[in-house]
């Protein structure tokens, strides 16, 4: 029994002194005996100041004292003494282990610390990274803690810091910070949903892509309306999980040559989200901000927009995070030929029809076509009418900024008003922004604002036909809003704000997704606004919704108010019909038949889920219901394709 006792204990001493040398041997701080290098999060250590505190060194073995040197020798000695003296060893106080923070890890982690914070995840604690939001996973156990010990997850996250996802949610909130848009606090922002079903669909989307943020929000809105279908058919869950997986996602690399003749690379995006309504048709978007989830979320809105309308077309969207501003026409021309280099191949009339979106006007879908009928060899119409484009006499361009004034008119005649006399604050100042406001003055309305990204424009007395030709004027020759001053000293120029403190009636939102956040929401209810037609994909953030259905506003989601667009562009594409030779009557009153018929269809999916008239989100409801299950039929139709 002694001198198995005695084996024990020699062993445990010796697997020690092995463990100093493995450690030295591999240039890590050594620890003296006794003491832990141990810095799990406990009570406390959530402060932000421990950053700052006073760091306690750790003594290596050749710095330590000569007392505890010789203690170290005499534990040594001691293993190898006889019985009593071993049990006089058992016998004496263990020294107290300390937690210590070793000196040479806090400078190699204090840069870490500015962008790492702690937060709980199913009851631990853990570092996480303030860019992305991600935390590093567990390591194996080493000699200088346990598993979730800080050091161990710093470790961890340092690996993370180094990843490819990491290094995108870093790029993409550069560009953010470089562009004024608001950062985004948090990836998700989870709604309490009705059913189980509709709860495991957004947990399977959240833990397949949980670092694409915009996709993630906009599902959550959809699955959020389709709560009561899924309710009531549960083929429909099996349905819209096999929806939310895009056809086919297609990333590639965009090389150019600028100038000076230094090349860059670009990277582009195509989502073919659906096809089984029709050919995919969708914009491209070149944009700073561009990434894979803007282009599923644009894909998927799309889609759902091409379904509500009375066309069988399918939904893509794509583009590039290339930035055409300070870029040359012979650079821009040459990215797009780049750009088409590579997407020709998933194009054509019957499978994927590219359109405009933010960043691509008439002059890159002209170098985009170009390029492409150069490649393929033949004249031919896949890119939304483009012998329209190049003749000038495109109807389409207006379609989309009419069509929201004239839904905006079918729901005040629901309510028993008209536009004349209202005012109406706009944001945005690209084709969409700029014809709303020129048919809002044709209805008499009184539109007060428009934006950009530095700021918004101001004109208390409304704008009128002179004043908007010179807005046109100036947007034309790319000049700034403020020389809007010049001519009219009675505006005012609002840098680094958006329009929405303004006293108003209707909000027509028209830049981009997500700039209508919490506080803008609380402002457009306080300055009087009944109703807000989108214009721009998915302007309003998860926390703004809740609180304008709070407030009763009525929301007009942009898959039904920006229909317009849809419909001129399919009808570019039907041979029976030649918009060249329409009268602008003849456009406007398809238009309007158009708007009408989307509008009913949505009221008519809510009220047939039982959903009120005067529910402030019916539009939205409704349009997502019978988008919704126009795609469902179809799927159904043909089989699990």
């Amino acid at each position: 029994m002694l001198a198995s006792g005695r084996g024990v204990e020699m062993n445990s001493t010796m697997d020690e002194i092995n463990l100093l040398r493995q450690a030295q041997r591999h240039h890590l701080v050594v620890r003296g005996m006794g003491e832990e290098i141990d810095l799990e999060i406990g009570p406390g250590d959530d402060d932000p100041s421990f950053s700052s505190t006073t760091l306690v060194g750790v003594h290596t073995q050749e710095s330590a004292a000569p007392g505890e040197q010789e203690d170290h020798k005499q534990l040594l000695l001691a293993s190898q003494a006889p019985d009593e003296g071993q049990q006089e060893l058992v016998k004496l106080p263990q020294p107290k282990r300390k937690k210590k923070v070793v000196k040479k890890w806090r400078e190699e982690w204090a840069d870490t610390y500015k962008w790492a914070y702690v937060d709980s995840v199913d009851g631990m604690n853990r570092i996480f990274c303030s860019v992305c939001r991600e935390y590093g996973r567990k390591h194996r156990r080493n000699p200088y803690g346990n598993e979730g010990s800080r050091n161990m997850q710093m470790s961890a996250l340092e690996e993370h810091n180094n990843s490819l996802l990491h290094k995108e949610a870093l790029r993409l909130q550069m560009a953010s910070k470089d562009k004024g848009l608001p950062a985004v606090e948090r990836p998700v922002y989870v709604k309490a949903l009705m059913s189980k079903s509709a709860g495991s669909i957004l947990e399977s989307i959240l833990r397949r892509d949980p670092h694409e943020v915009e996709f993630i929000q906009y599902v959550q809105d959809v699955v959020h309306s389709l709560d009561p279908v899924l309710e009531k058919n549960s083929q429909y869950i099996h349905i819209l999980e096999r929806l939310l997986e895009p056809e086919r996602a297609i990333v590639f690399r965009v090389p150019w040559v600028d100038d000076r003749g230094e090349m860059h690379v670009n990277r582009g995006f195509r989502v073919q989200f659906s096809q089984v309504l029709g050919p995919c048709r969708g914009g491209l978007r070149f944009h700073p901000s561009m990434n894979l989830s803007i282009a599923k979320f644009l894909g998927f809105e799309q889609t759902m927009k091409n379904a509500l309308s009375p066309y069988k077309l399918g939904g893509a969207a794509g583009g590039s995070d290339f930035d055409a501003k300070g870029k040359s026409e012979s650079e821009i021309m040459r990215f797009c030929q780049s750009f088409i280099n590579e997407l020709y191949r998933y194009l054509g009339p019957d499978q994927d029809l590219p359109a405009e979106d933010m960043g691509v006007g008439p002059r890159e879908m002209g170098y985009l076509f170009g390029q492409y009928r150069r490649i393929v060899g033949h004249f031919q119409g896949s890119f939304t009418g483009p012998k329209i484009f190049w003749s000038g006499s495109s109807l389409r361009t207006e379609a989309t900024g009419y069509g929201l004034v004239f839904f905006a008119r079918l729901i005040l005649a629901d309510m028993n008003k008209e536009l004349k006399g209202l005012r109406c604050v706009v944001s945005g100042a690209g084709k969409i922004a700029m014809h709303v406001l020129e048919k809002l003055l044709s209805c008499g309305a009184i539109p007060i604002t428009i934006s950009d990204s530095k700021g918004y424009l101001l004109d208390e007395d409304g704008f009128d036909y002179v004043k908007f030709s010179l807005l046109r004027d100036i947007k034309a020759q790319q000049r700034s809003l403020r020389d809007y001053l010049k001519s009219y000293a009675r505006a005012k120029y609002v840098e680094d704000a958006k329009p929405w403190n303004e006293q108003c009636d209707i909000a027509f939102p028209c830049a981009s997704q997500n700039e209508i956040d919490q506080s803008d929401a609380i402002a457009l209810v306080n300055s009087g606004c009944r109703i807000v037609i989108e214009g721009s994909n998915m302007p309003c953030t998860p926390q703004a919704i809740d609180v304008l259905r709070k407030a009763k506003v009525l929301v007009a989601p942009a898959k039904a108010a920006s229909a317009g667009g849809v419909a001129v562009g399919e009808l570019e594409l039907n041979h029976e019909y030649n918009l060249m030779q329409w009268s602008a009557e003849d456009f406007e009153t398809k238009l309007q038949d158009t708007m009408k018929q989307t509008y009913e269809r949505s009221l008519k999916a809510a009220n047939d889920n039982e959903l009120p008239k005067d529910n402030p989100e019916v539009l939205v409801h409704g349009g997502n219901i019978c988008a919704f299950l126009n795609l469902a039929q179809a799927m159904i139709d043909q089989g699990c394709t």
